[in-house]
């Protein structure tokens, strides 16, 4: 049995080899998992942050788009990495807050498995439509809907998904019928509403923001419960149809049991990162709403909304096995 003296030596040579690892941290690429396609808001957002974030590290960070089951392949893959703060894991709110409510068996647990290092900020959800559409304002929207039920279809970037959910709780807020068209990803989905075979969608402001500025969509309102101002024009839907709220948050995660030492590493910074003027504006330019958040408050909110969309899951009736 190794004395006392032994103990200490090896607790110290330890302790030392952490502080080691942390002070040489990163001394290898780190790997950003996006469990979501790219081109999406959480795609755009992550890269954004990925540059940023590996020049205040003084390394490089290298975004894997792993992609599958809602965002439970990704996410799944981060919780099973290496617990050495090489594998990080920058996702949104549906896949780390509503997939364990959807999913009977998500293959994670969002608040066992990970750390929040920081909330980046909150995206909201477009109300959009084609062109064609008749209705060109939110008002006329929901009057012509209402009126003809069944007969208008959504898309969305797959079943138990923010936008399929926003479309199903605007169903039951509003008394509309809207089929729900599912689809895999955002692209796809932005794909037919753009040519017009599904003529609505919701989606995050980042992923329509071109198509917005181009005329290939046109915006009717947002899920948020005042209006974006990165579209002041454009109505909040609780305006028309009163507790009507729903947004997406980004935020970046690192897997449960990394260095106490390479965790605070990221904490600090990631403020750094995002009180950066440049990074901000181009998350801004980009229809986020940047966080004033600790990650005690992330993890609050992550809590929160894991028990509140779980109700809302329940509510619509909507199940991935």
């Amino acid at each position: 049995m190794p004395s006392i003296a032994t103990r200490i030596v090896a607790a110290s040579l330890v302790l030392g080899g952490a502080a080691a690892q942390a002070a040489d941290y990163p001394d290898r690429p780190i790997t950003f998992i996006v469990p979501q396609n790219a081109g999406g808001s959480n795609d755009i957002v992550g890269r954004i942050v990925a540059q940023k974030l590996a020049e205040t590290l003084g390394g490089t960070i290298v975004v894997e788009n792993r992609t599958g089951a809602g965002g439970n392949i990704g996410t799944q893959a981060a919780a099973k990495s290496t617990k050495d703060g090489y594998t990080l894991l920058m996702t949104i709110s549906s896949s780390q807050a509503i997939n364990p409510a959807l999913y009977r068996a998500p293959g994670f647990d969002p608040v066992k498995d990970f750390i929040p290092v920081a909330l980046v900020g909150t995206v909201p959800n477009v109300l959009v439509v084609n062109p064609d559409f008749p209705a060109r304002n939110l008002a006329d929207f929901l009057k012509l809907v209402k009126a003809e039920p069944g007969k208008h279809h959504y898309a969305s970037a797959g079943n138990g998904t923010l936008n399929h959910l926003l479309g199903a709780m605007l169903n039951t807020t509003a008394g509309l019928d809207m089929p729900h068209v599912p689809y895999k990803g955002v692209a796809p989905a932005m794909i037919d509403v753009v040519g017009g075979r599904v003529p609505i969608a919701f989606a995050s402001l980042p992923s329509v923001l071109s198509n917005l500025k181009s005329g290939k969509l046109i915006a009717l309102g947002v899920s948020s419960p005042q209006r974006s101002p990165a579209l002041p024009d454009v109505p909040a839907i609780a305006e028309q149809v009163p507790g009507y709220s729903g947004t997406l948050w980004v935020g970046l995660f690192a897997p449960r049991g990394i260095p106490a030492e390479v965790e605070t590493k990221l904490k600090q910074n990631m403020v750094k990162v995002l009180a950066d003027a440049a990074t901000r504006k181009a998350l801004e330019t980009q229809g986020v709403e940047l966080a004033n958040a600790t990650p005690e408050q992330f993890a609050t909110l992550l809590d929160e909304d894991i028990a509140r969309w779980a109700k809302i899951v329940q509510a619509a009736g909507a199940k991935v096995d």
